[in-house]
């Protein structure tokens, strides 16, 4: 006797996904892969830019679109004119969640302002992403990931000592922003239904901010003993050695080797037990303000062995450390193909395509691809005709006027 599968744990839940771009559309990306119904709305004619912005592109489809739209339902509609608007109330009115992430002003001057929401369906939670936040004096400004990066302390930090700052190769804080995004609205559904408070609430997110919040002990560090934390390399300043070592096949590894005892399990494979009997290097505190000097050893050692050989070792004496992978590497390794961190989805025009698959990993419920990024208004029969009941020739009209 089999029993039918559980439901995906955001089954029933809608989600109205009427940004652009990363920060405000990958919280509903998150929401999609585990069962919630995102309603992606999208300019007629262009649609989000993320389908057509990347050079990685196959047959004319965007690849980041094919993961960042994905168990998305595109529909097409103009809100900037009178009868898009009109049609975006109805679906307010039949949804759970609306994210967007204009410049603060944008979405009340076309009628959407959070109460203007809330009268029309006091049940749905309204989640507004915008470069510095919906309050304060720069709260009109635009943001963008470069941005918040330089405005949240992240990239001031970001790189070496002697040379400008660097920016992350990912947009961190727009995909930051995005898991925010995604958490905040869970809370606000659980506070509406688990808890009995029966409504939505507004969420008011800020591009900096999700960085701000991971910069470690820099505020109180500051405001306790004046100290501003600087670019170092790949240092920690709290965890010596933590760097990566070139080895003698060109290669890099990370060791990350801090704890007093790891670092006594390092310097025996190394030969080097004697580095103990130096006060340089006898604790954690004082490696930790002698990092050149202790880093400096290890890259001697490092340099003397090919990858294979130090990644051997080190693993056999129980010292963390890694290899610093680009994708290739990530696609070749068979531990990400063991926990199938590598989803293959296909695509009517570019064919199989392999993505990140679902995190987080839940054991009963997981979360799963049901489709890639779709067609541009492709689903706007499904919904304008299905859910909202549209009459055909009233979508003829408003197909005509370029508001769908």
């Amino acid at each position: 006797m089999t029993s039918n599968p559980p439901k995906l744990p955001l089954d029933g839940v809608r989600v109205l996904d009427v940004g652009t771009l990363i920060a405000g559309p990958f919280g509903p990306t998150l929401l999609g892969d585990f069962g919630a119904e995102v309603i992606k709305v999208e300019q007629p004619g262009s649609g989000d830019p993320i389908r057509t912005g990347s050079v990685n592109q196959v047959e004319g489809v965007g690849l980041h679109w094919l993961s960042h739209g994905r168990n998305k339902k595109s529909v097409t509609l103009n809100l900037r004119v009178p009868d898009g608007q009109a049609i975006l109330r109805r679906l307010i009115e039949v949804s759970d969640v609306l994210v967007e992430n204009f410049t603060p002003g944008t979405m009340d001057g076309w009628g959407f302002s959070w109460e203007a929401v809330h009268a029309l369906n006091p049940r749905l939670t309204m989640v507004r992403v915008s470069g510095f936040g919906q309050t304060g004096p720069y709260s009109r400004r635009p943001g963008y990931d470069r941005i918040a990066l330089g405005f949240s302390g992240f990239l001031y930090t970001t790189g070496y000592a002697d040379r400008a700052p660097v920016r992350p190769s990912y947009a961190t804080a727009d995909f930051s922003t995005g898991i925010f995004n995604a958490l905040a609205t869970l809370l606000a559904l659980y506070w509406r239904d688990a808890q009995g408070g029966g409504e939505g609430q507004l969420v008011d997110l800020a591009l900096y901010e999700a960085l701000f919040r991971i910069t470690e002990d820099t505020v109180p560090a500051y405001h306790k003993l004046g100290v501003v934390r600087e670019r170092m390399g790949n240092r920690n300043p709290g965890f010596t050695p933590g760097e990566n070592f070139l080895t003698s096949d060109g290669l890099w590894i990370m060791i990350a080797a801090g704890g007093d005892n790891v670092f006594a399990r390092l310097v025996k494979v190394m030969g080097r037990e004697d580095l103990l009997e130096d006060e340089r290097f006898r604790t954690a505190r004082a490696r930790n303000l002698n990092p050149d000097l202790v880093c400096a050893e290890v890259q001697k050692w490092v340099e003397q062995h090919t990858y294979e050989e130090v990644d051997r070792v080190l693993e056999e004496a129980g010292v963390p450390a890694g290899g610093v992978y680009s994708v290739r590497e990530i696609m070749e390794d068979p531990h990400y193909a063991a926990r199938e961190e590598i989803a293959e989805v296909e695509h009517p025009i570019a064919g199989s395509v392999k993505m990140p698959g679902v995190l987080p990993k839940l054991g009963t419920t997981p979360g799963a691809i049901r489709w890639p990024g779709p067609e541009l208004g492709a689903h706007n029969e499904e919904i304008y005709a299905g859910l909202l009941r549209i009459p055909a020739e009233e979508l003829a009209r408003l197909r005509a006027g370029g508001v769908i």
